[in-house]
């Protein structure tokens, strides 16, 4: 009950327990006498009351409303905040992982800008191989020679064809298979093999490489010959008779 109201009530009450103890106040000989000296108490009621007791609560349900809205507007900006958070998180990502594309991209760019620079290095080093025809002699005496001249020419052995020609008819009669079974050679158990008759030692000690290691071998032997002849004579056309 609102606190004018309860005024009102117990303003009645009192007015009424009064007239309860006038009635009360009876005589001993059980006479009720009645006075017109008591006066009449009357019960009073105020319309400013109840006009204040309406704007109180009125009041109160405005105040109530304003602070609804206030919690309100509390919420919606914690929770624009909260949006507005989410947003920029996840702008910085899609910008953290645009970068990283980018940079990627980069990298990659780069890289096959490098890989694009060796290989054109690479190009430019590398030397350029000439196709050399490989020159083919034919299997005869003059083939022989003419294919032992240029091993010769590459290893630095001197001689010419007149040279090697003259000394492999003397000593073998151009026969790639002739053999000395008669002289000191042959007596000591190394006879002379091949075209210029070079021993087993002499062919081995003065071999040169890239030819055969068969003693019977026409260009092995005239090779191995000559390089012999050009240490102990200076070139083979220095040999005129057995060596």
């Amino acid at each position: 009950m609102p606190k004018n109201t309860r005024k009102i009530a117990l303003a009645g009450v009192a007015t009424l327990g009064a007239a309860a103890v006038a009635f009360t106040a009876v005589p001993a000989d059980g006479q009720t006498t009645t006075t017109d000296s008591l006066p009449s108490s009357r019960v009073a009621y105020s319309s400013e009351q109840v006009r204040d007791v309406k704007a109180g609560v009125t009041g109160f349900q405005a105040g109530a409303a304003l602070k609804v809205e206030a919690i309100e507007a509390r919420q919606k900006a914690a929770a624009d905040a909260v949006a507005a958070k989410k947003a920029a998180t996840t702008a910085a990502a899609q910008k953290k992982a645009a970068a990283a594309a980018a940079a990627k991209k980069a990298a990659a760019k780069k890289a096959a800008a490098r890989a694009a620079k060796a290989a054109a290095n690479r190009s430019a080093q590398r030397p350029v191989v000439e196709q050399v025809a490989v020159k083919s002699y034919p299997n005869n005496l003059d083939g022989w020679i003419r294919e032992a001249l240029g091993i010769m020419k590459k290893k630095g052995i001197p001689g010419s064809y007149h040279g090697l020609h003259k000394n492999i008819m003397r000593e073998s009669s151009g026969n790639p298979q002739a053999i000395n079974d008669w002289d000191i050679n042959a007596i000591n158990g190394i006879p002379s093999k091949g075209l210029l008759q070079v021993i087993p030692p002499t062919f081995k000690a003065y071999h040169v490489p890239g030819t055969s290691w068969n003693i019977y071998d026409p260009v092995a032997n005239i090779t191995a010959a000559a390089n012999y002849a050009a240490d102990r004579y200076g070139t083979i056309d220095n040999v005129n008779s057995a060596y």
